[in-house]
């Protein structure tokens, strides 16, 4: 077999984060509520009707743009991109052409081609019966797309990229970036060949998994090389991914710009972002946040690259912990708050339970508490579900409830002599040589305490008392 290389080049389109749609008022809310409740004649392309651009979906844009160092357009425009869907009620998608708002850039060691702005299309539903159904929510939801040039090589190396993606849109508040609620869709143009020629460029559309971007790469990279070896012609074509067959499938010729007969949209004004006010200021890439910079800064600060992993790969997490950061009491280290965060607190966490950012600073107190010997690591533990998801004070329910650690051997001993006396033939194991009979007493001291009682103090006093 001749040694082929796979050359992949990825698109992903994105569900941007803002309140209202991309040219009308209406709520960017495709997800929730009745089908077609956020609808109104503009997004339902009514005739007589303006679109009105959202200059936060674009502002967002220029944030991703500069995120990556790309290079921000000064004049920009919209164009009409015409084909027919039933979910598309205009018969054409507002969309960008020539003039994107950014191009250039790099992510995660891949070359960006551009970004640019559109409109996404309505949802149709095909589980209705006989009957398929069209929902207008999502219509006019703005919709970024980014393109990377042709330099990726594997599915691995592509799942790696959208991966990297998702956490910049969520660190930078573009979008949530859900591939399960297709607030992120990626597709891959794959091709093919043993020469330097590049092969001919097959589409696999709206994966909508990290998985299944790298298997679906993985399968039509195989797929092509099976024609190839065959001696037969690798069709250009719009493919689909069949989870549960793990496969592509043909869906159609795949379509030329030529096709779309893309002209600019006579209804809305072109962009010189120079003399837009709201725009007139390139964003400072240095000023962003990104998941590069939040790495290097929670390693700075002695976290482990898997504990960093963990926290930034979720918007739950990475909020969390970012508030903790900011409210750190003096003597809580960043690294005690991320074992302790990642061991206890997420152990805790279930469907119906979320961590709130309100409750930070109670969280915090508690592990002071812990950290100080005010209560017992045994205490804290008990305390943190109130703690967390109630936002009660950790120092006022541990008197409430005689729960503040017991540092005095006057206070303890009583109960020693009563666990030595109760506990004879444990005693006598101990006297023997079990270490661990003393172990077994410790802990019904604490249980008897209620986790009070100091520990070290509580081994102390029974080996000073067991004669």
């Amino acid at each position: 077999m001749s040694t082929y290389k796979t050359t992949v080049g990825i698109e992903v389109h994105v569900e941007l984060k803002t309140k209202s749609k991309m040219f009308c008022g209406c709520t960017n809310n495709p997800h929730e509520g009745e089908p077609n409740a956020h609808v109104c004649p503009v997004c339902m392309a009514h005739p007589g009707t303006l679109p009105v651009v959202n200059q936060e979906a674009v502002a967002l844009v220029l944030k991703v743009g500069s995120a990556i160092g790309g290079t921000i357009a000064d004049f920009s425009e919209f164009d009409r991109k015409n084909y027919f869907y039933p979910d598309i009620p205009k018969a054409y998608q507002i969309s960008q052409y020539q003039f994107p708002f950014v191009r250039g850039g790099e992510l995660a060691g891949v070359s960006i081609t551009r970004i640019h702005l559109e409109e996404d299309t309505a949802r149709s539903l095909h589980d209705q019966g006989d009957e398929s159904l069209v929902d207008f929510n999502r219509a006019g939801v703005p919709l970024m797309e980014l393109v990377t040039e042709p330099v990726i090589h594997s599915g691995k190396e592509a799942a790696l990229f959208a991966k990297e993606l998702q956490l910049l849109l969520r660190v930078l508040g573009a979008s949530e970036a859900n591939m399960e609620r297709g607030e992120m869709r990626v597709e891959a143009n794959i091709s093919v060949s043993n020469t330097h020629e590049l092969g001919t460029k097959v589409e696999v559309k709206n994966l909508n998994s990290f998985k299944s971007v790298e298997s679906a790469i993985t399968y039509e990279t195989a797929r092509q090389i099976e024609l190839l070896e065959a001696g037969k012609t690798v069709v250009q074509e719009t493919r689909g991914w069949d989870e549960e067959k793990s496969r592509t499938f043909s869906q159609r010729v795949k379509e030329t710009a030529d096709d779309y007969r893309y002209f600019p949209d006579p209804d809305i004004p072109k962009f010189m972002l120079s003399e837009v006010s709201t725009f007139n200021t390139r964003v400072d890439e240095n000023s962003l946040q990104t998941p590069s910079k939040i790495r290097l800064y929670y390693a700075n600060l002695g976290l482990t690259s898997d504990q960093i992993e963990i926290i930034i790969g979720s918007p739950e997490y990475f909020n969390f912990f970012e508030a903790c950061l900011s409210a750190l009491p003096t003597g809580l280290e960043p690294r005690f708050v991320a074992n302790y965060f990642l061991s206890d607190v997420v152990s805790l966490l279930s469907g119906n339970q979320t961590l709130a950012t309100a409750h930070v600073v109670p969280f915090l107190t508690l592990l002071k508490l812990a950290t100080d010997g005010t209560v017992t690591s045994r205490v804290a533990k008990d305390l943190l579900s109130e703690v967390l998801f109630a936002g009660l004070d950790p120092m006022t329910i541990a008197k409430e409830r005689g729960l503040l650690q017991q540092n005095s051997a006057d206070s303890l001993e009583p109960m020693v002599l009563e666990l030595i006396a109760t506990h004879q033939s444990v005693v006598e194991e101990y006297k023997g040589g079990k270490e661990s009979a003393l172990q077994f007493l410790v802990g019904q001291g604490m249980k008897a305490s209620k986790g009070s009682a100091n520990p070290s103090l509580l081994l102390e006093l029974l080996k000073k008392n067991i004669k």
